[in-house]
């Protein structure tokens, strides 16, 4: 299959990679120029570059993949007078992978309807180790038809490709599962600041956390306290992982949609008030996992 790829960051450079390496044929843009010359110098036998979105709409591709930081980016790169749809023929299909709001998602497949083109959002879940490994889990949105003729080209890229709906669901899982994750991380964080300040050792809480009514992913999987477990963020420096900054994008996502939709989110907004606070520390480009350091003496 002809792909085009637009976005070439931590997350979709990996994604191109295991794309290439399943034997497909890649046309990849981003605007750090840098980050295009290594996946072609790479694999020059699967991958050119072009010059812009519009290049990648203009190239008559079976598919074209989007992984953008924000909404603002993914409708400039779709909606813009050099974008995709002033230039897409019906003939290619449309996913985007980035993280945004439901109502863009929703948005842009109005669009893509009108112009009678195939347009999934499908925003993933499993960090950089995951597009790495090619295990990421896929949260689909659209019409259920595409997401079966499109479901085995996500499966390259993950290992989970769930259908969630219609158009803007993904966007939907995303945002919600996200908010969870903040929340329970500050739960984990304050519950583990608190046992170890009152003598317990780490290491032992949380295998008693793990294995009690208080486990959960951000405590067993990811535990914040530096020490408890090997190979995370917390006993690195809390580099790598999934930053801050992320983090609270992904709630104010969810407080966006959570203020359209008129529900209420009292965990949630808090949840970013705290992780806001954090940032404004310098802390934005950390592992969210280190909001434990809010809870602990300097």
């Amino acid at each position: 299959m002809k792909i085009g790829f637009i976005g070439l960051g931590n997350m979709g450079s990996p994604m191109v990679r295991n794309l290439i390496k399943a034997g497909h044929q890649l046309t990849v843009f981003d605007i750090v120029e840098s980050s295009v010359k290594q996946i072609v110098e790479k694999f020059p036998a699967n991958a050119v570059a072009a010059a812009s979105p519009k290049d990648i709409a203009c190239a008559n591709l079976d598919l074209i993949i989007t992984m953008l930081p924000a909404s603002s980016h993914v409708r400039s790169v779709y909606e813009g007078p050099n974008g995709i749809f002033a230039h897409c023929s019906p003939n290619t299909a449309l996913i985007d992978s980035s993280t945004i709001d439901p109502q863009t998602a929703r948005d842009l497949a109005t669009i893509a309807i009108h112009q009678h083109i195939v347009m999934l959002d499908a925003p993933v879940s499993g960090g950089t180790g995951g597009a790495e490994a090619a295990t990421l889990t896929f949260m689909v949105g659209g019409a259920e038809e595409y997401f079966l003729r499109f479901r085995d080209i996500l499966s390259l890229m993950g290992k989970n490709i769930v259908y969630c709906g219609g158009s803007g669901n993904g966007q939907v899982a995303k945002v919600v599962n996200n908010m969870l994750l903040g929340i329970s991380m500050i739960g984990t964080a304050e519950a583990m600041s608190l046992g170890v300040t009152l003598g317990m050792d780490p290491k032992v809480l949380a295998g008693i956390i793990n294995t009690s009514s208080g486990r959960c992913w951000s405590s067993e999987i990811y535990n914040p306290f530096p020490g408890v477990l090997e190979n995370v963020p917390s006993s690195r420096g809390y580099t790598g992982g999934f930053g801050t900054d992320l983090m609270l994008k992904d709630l104010g996502l969810a407080a966006e949609a959570a203020k359209l939709a008129k529900q209420p989110v009292p965990l949630g907004s808090l949840a970013q008030q705290i992780y806001q606070t954090f940032s404004l520390q310098g802390k934005g480009q950390l592992d969210f996992s280190a909001i434990i350091q809010l809870f602990q003496k300097q």
